[in-house]
């Protein structure tokens, strides 16, 4: 490939979308999402709460996005194994994620990513996933009208009975790349 025609290439680069997976009972079916951000031309990495992590299949998601899986705080350095994010998904966002988040607790890589992602201005939105219960707990309304205030998307959710499991069927993960569409980097 001559030099002109990889600098074109590289232009023409596919924008990186992190998708913040936390501890849900749909969290396994993340590969949707996955999948439909790359057939919209999305570059893919996924960033999983400590306890996220668990919920995926984590050698499938690699191998779907060619990337590794963070959850962890990386070394002192050690390189950067993503690139920077352009937007990011969070998905599915439970009750903890959310109301930390909110409230700029930074305990995890995952929510470190989240509240430096406000002060770097990356497009972020976000598709909760909790039971009834949860939702009608104040924090979690506030959290909302938080993030809201702070330019975070948020998705449409319907909670689910508690201890019943969710509705994972009428889960849209799709609603993310939805709601970043308007805000995906220009030319993208």
């Amino acid at each position: 490939m001559s030099d002109q025609a990889n600098q074109s290439a590289q232009q023409r680069k596919s924008p990186f979308l992190y998708v913040v997976v936390c501890a849900s009972g749909i969290a396994g079916e993340v590969g949707k999402l996955i999948t439909a951000a790359q057939e919209a031309n999305w570059d893919v990495g996924v960033v999983a709460t400590p306890q996220g992590l668990g919920f995926i299949d984590a050698e499938a998601v690699e191998a779907q996005t060619g990337h590794p899986i963070r959850s962890a705080w990386r070394a002192p350095g050690d390189p950067r194994p993503l690139p920077p994010a352009d937007a990011i998904a969070v998905a599915p966002a439970t009750f903890n994620t959310i109301n930390k988040w909110a409230a700029g607790i930074s305990d995890t890589l995952a929510l470190g990513i989240l509240c430096e992602a406000y002060g770097l201005g990356i497009p972020t939105a976000v598709l909760p996933y909790l039971n009834a219960a949860q939702a009608t707990h104040p924090a979690y309304r506030q959290s909302l009208d938080r993030l809201r205030d702070m330019g975070i998307l948020i998705g449409t959710h319907e909670p689910h009975r508690p201890k019943a499991g969710g509705a994972a069927a009428l889960f849209r993960w799709e609603e993310a790349l939805e709601l970043l569409t308007p805000r995906r980097p220009a030319g993208q």
